[in-house]
């Protein structure tokens, strides 16, 4: 088939690589570059990247839905659009443009954890699947019928980055599944129904640890905002970055440190307490809690968070 691929974040690139050894992919769409780093250097999107490295054309359009992006497209005359993780809302005359339309692959297993950012929640909620789904895109947020799924089984130990992968390797696999289907007029369109859930977009805010939550939640925010925005608390006003930790069932003031040992410590919570295995001190490397140690001095007592 005739394709036009619409991603921009690493999630999308695996797609883009197994669609384009079987199928003609005319076009890749993808959001502008944008500066980076201290040097404020143009860098590419991780699909640009993909794209240039398997010598297909790219469009960047500031605006999917112009009459400039409609009459690019219209001139493709594509049989299908294939959109991951693109980053701008597509009108209907653009949804409708393709003789197939405009498929999306989707990291949730719908109608759960619609919207932005799937992966994380379904640490955070404690999910114990995820998956991808590929739908149709339709007016609406993530509202299309559903054409494919696949799931895999959450680790006990999941991480949103660890995730992230396992998901986008599964959309890679499973998008050429389903443009086979398609094109053999075999796939099936299943209605999401009434009933769905919602990922909303993460923010750097939230993942300050409320101690005064339990055990078990703040182990799933630091799991699940890994490695961004990450799960953070304050010692002494400096930001400490908290990227491993185990559940204990000792009790304590909820953001107090109620234990230090050569290799770890433990901080009580509202319910239960967090072993601390490995974090990041502001303005220093991410490290294990035992080479931490040897350099800063912790003692039973000390209370994290903010101090007002």
């Amino acid at each position: 088939m005739k394709i036009v691929y619409m991603g921009t974040p690493d999630f999308a690139v695996p797609a883009l690589q197994a669609i384009a050894k079987v199928h003609q992919v005319e076009l890749v769409i993808t959001q502008p570059d944008k500066p980076k780093g201290r040097g404020k250097a143009m860098q590419f999107t991780p699909v640009k990247e993909a794209a240039v490295s398997l010598d297909i054309p790219v469009y960047q359009p500031e605006d999917i839905n112009s009459e400039e992006s409609y009459q690019k497209l219209k001139e493709i005359s594509p049989d299908i659009m294939v959109v991951a993780a693109f980053g701008q809302i597509l009108k209907e005359r653009i949804l409708n443009l393709p003789t197939y339309g405009c498929i999306n692959i989707h990291a949730s297993l719908l109608p759960n954890l619609r919207g932005a950012a799937p992966i994380q929640f379904a640490i955070l909620e404690g999910h114990k699947k995820a998956g991808v789904t590929i739908m149709q895109m339709a007016k609406g947020l993530d509202s299309g019928d559903m054409i494919s799924k696949s799931e895999v089984v959450l680790d006990a130990k999941e991480t949103g980055g660890s995730l992230h992968d396992k998901l986008s390797a599964l959309g890679g696999t499973l998008i050429l599944d389903t443009l086979k289907q398609i094109e053999e007029k075999t796939a099936t369109y299943t209605p999401q129904g009434e009933e769905f859930t919602y990922a909303g977009m993460l923010t750097k805010s939230m993942g300050e640890i409320d101690w005064n939550k339990d055990a078990i939640t703040i182990e799933r925010l630091i799991r699940g905002l890994n490695p961004w925005p990450s799960a953070y608390t304050f010692l002494e006003n400096k930001m400490l970055k908290i990227w491993e930790a185990e559940i204990v069932d000792k009790k304590g003031k909820p953001g107090e440190i109620i234990e230090v040992t050569k290799k770890d410590f433990t901080v009580a919570t509202g319910d239960g307490s967090l072993v601390i295995k490995n974090l990041q001190l502001q303005g220093k490397k991410r490290m294990d809690v035992d080479a931490f140690l040897r350099g800063v001095k912790l003692e039973a007592g000390i209370q994290l968070g903010r101090i007002n």
